[in-house]
């Protein structure tokens, strides 16, 4: 009824009972949005406290659908792009443009609601008829605050699911992105059932802060997950990705990186194939973490590389890779094991500079830590590097690690070295596994990447003949040499390296007869290639020379250079070895030579 106004325009004065409820009223109303105000803002702050616990997109999924029920919602489902669970970038491109393909990542429900929503690792349902198509194409919420028939069909995945959500109740739906610095990395959609109230505009921008929060520890997880995943790919690609032929051994190798990102790069290992049949092995681990020590890695193990191809023994190696290591601009140092296999004489010569001691395991199956001088670590400048020299038995088991498989943040190194000795020693198999099997016995929760390298030493095959025999240190050595190399070569059916190889032969023990005081042994390895070598005693390696039209000598390793594969020289304990390598002959349904 309309109130009628007094005479001569004036009000009927104020009615003190119904001001003063009024005034209470809006009193009463001031206080509850201040008490709802603080509470969002309360549960806004607890979001730090349970989302982005971790640094893994998919748990950081579930923690914000898990967040928000039942608080904000009866039902929650948080969908990502495919290209973050890849580590990759997400969606930069403008709003309106197809919305890019997402995988349901997380699921959370109140009880006795069952909604049917897309199973979680599979791709999400949003075709353009869809309200989530909508949100991720604007970059904006949606929001339908009651539901009608027809809002089900383009909500929900399916026509049963459809069914379903009607069945249960659901009466309202909010859907916001998940954007961080500018990119779009999916979407987070909520629903309300039975009595409760339905989303207003101020549960819309409650969801759009905490998707704001949220979006931040999942971007934030993608860009660790891609540095760990980019360090990973650069530790493998400098790690070797096979084993040369090793005549005598069985290598067998695994690399496992760290489940933490920071824990990841800095360990390698390498397989050498050396002259004569002989072969090195080594492991090493950079004192650094990530990218860093990965380059580092790649670095060192370059230099140790190129030094094994020289053929240059396990201690002055380490000793010119701490000089390597010392030039380094990162200032990094490592620790490294080198071993050395002679398949002729069954020895293992080992030198360590601070690296964990290596295992052998007999034939017998008895495993035991080997005693090798630890040295100092690379980089550090403490040298000489003191070498051991171990004779191993065939069906001999040699194993070299890093570190990182016996460290663990619950169980001192003691415990971890006695359960790798046992890991060992419980009838590992004998093939390609034996490094992985090895790791997973040992187990644990390793807080670093590790490495795994076996060799078993066994008897040489029949495609591999090794002949040795001493020379006299006189002029007769040089027609012995050829007459052995004569009387061999037909024994091995290789009649047409004889010519070339006598000639070699000749060579190199006048090389060392006039040079290195007297030749020691020779050797004829046939596997993959035939190699001739010649010990002697001097302390002088070889160079080639130029040589003048006029001179009478000086070309003897030209002619080697010429005929053979390649040739080299490396010192030992009693002096030196001057070696050659020649192809074999290919024969008709013979593969060649690798």
């Amino acid at each position: 009824m309309r109130e009628r106004p007094w005479p001569g325009g004036l009000r009927r004065p104020p009615n003190p009972l119904v001001s003063g409820h009024r005034a209470a009223r809006g009193a009463l109303r001031s206080v509850s949005e201040a008490l709802g105000a603080r509470r969002r803002l309360a549960w806004l702050n607890a979001a730090d406290l349970s989302i982005g616990t971790t640094l893994d997109v998919r748990r950081t999924a579930e923690e914000l659908a898990d967040f928000t029920v039942p608080e904000l919602a009866d039902g929650a489902a948080v969908d990502l792009l495919d290209s973050v669970l890849r580590f990759q970038d997400g969606d930069r491109a403008p709003a309106g443009g197809d919305a890019p393909r997402l995988r349901a990542m997380a699921v959370s429900e109140v009880a006795g609601l069952d909604l049917a929503p897309d199973p979680v690792g599979e791709l999400s349902v949003h075709t353009a008829d869809r309200l989530g198509q909508r949100c991720l194409t604007t970059r904006r919420p949606v929001l339908v605050s009651r539901m009608t028939r027809s809002d089900f069909a383009v909500i929900a995945p399916s026509r049963e699911s459809s069914d379903i959500m009607r069945r249960a109740g659901v009466h309202s739906y909010l859907a916001v992105p998940l954007i961080a610095r500018g990119v779009l990395l999916g979407l987070a959609d909520f629903v309300r059932a039975g009595r409760r109230a339905p989303f207003n505009r101020t549960d819309v921008a409650l969801a759009m802060e905490l998707a704001s929060k949220a979006a931040v520890y999942i971007d934030n997880a993608r860009l660790y997950g891609r540095e760990r995943d980019h360090v990973v790919t650069l530790q493998r690609a400098l790690l070797p990705r096979s084993a040369p032929s090793t005549p005598g051994l069985d290598v067998s190798s695994c690399y496992d990186p760290a489940a933490d990102q920071a824990a990841v790069g800095g360990d390698w290992f390498d397989v050498v194939a050396l002259p004569s049949g002989r072969t090195a092995l080594m492991v090493g681990d950079v004192m650094g973490r990530g990218l860093a020590a990965a380059a580092t890695m790649g670095r060192l193990r370059t230099v140790a590389r190129t030094l094994m191809a020289l053929d240059i023994a396990p201690e002055r190696l380490l000793a010119r890779l701490d000089l390597a290591a010392r030039d380094l601009e990162e200032d990094q140092v490592a620790t490294c094991l080198c071993a050395v296999y002679d398949p002729c004489g069954g020895t293992f010569r080992i030198a360590s500079a601070g690296h964990p001691p290596p295992l052998l395991t007999g034939p017998d199956g008895t495993v035991s830590f080997l005693d090798v001088p630890a040295g100092a670590p690379l980089g550090t400048g403490v040298i000489p590097y003191d070498p051991v020299e171990r004779p191993v038995p065939e069906r001999s088991r040699l194993t070299l690690y890093t570190d990182g498989l016996v460290r663990s943040r619950t169980t001192d190194l003691g415990t971890q070295l006695e359960r790798l000795r046992e890991a060992l020693g419980g009838g590992v198999p004998e093939d390609g596994t034996v490094c992985r099997a090895v790791s997973e016995r040992v187990g644990g929760d390793r807080s670093d990447d590790a490495i795994v390298l076996a060799a078993l030493a066994r008897p040489l095959g029949p495609d591999c003949d090794v002949y040795v025999r001493a020379l006299p240190p006189d002029g007769k050595a040089a027609g012995q040499a050829r007459a052995a190399v004569r009387e061999q070569l037909r024994r091995w059916d290789l009649e047409e390296l004889v010519d070339t190889t006598e000639l070699v032969v000749s060579e190199l023990v006048g090389n060392a007869l006039r040079y290195g005081n007297a030749p020691g042994e020779l050797r004829l390895l046939r596997h993959e290639r035939l190699s001739v070598e010649v010990s002697d005693s001097g302390p002088d390696l070889p160079q080639i020379q130029h040589a003048d039209v006029s001179d009478e000598s000086g070309r003897g390793l030209q002619l080697i250079n010429m005929m053979c594969r390649r040739w080299g020289s490396c010192r030992t304990p009693g002096g030196k070895v001057v070696w050659a390598e020649q192809d074999l002959p290919v024969r008709a349904g013979a593969p060649g030579p690798r």
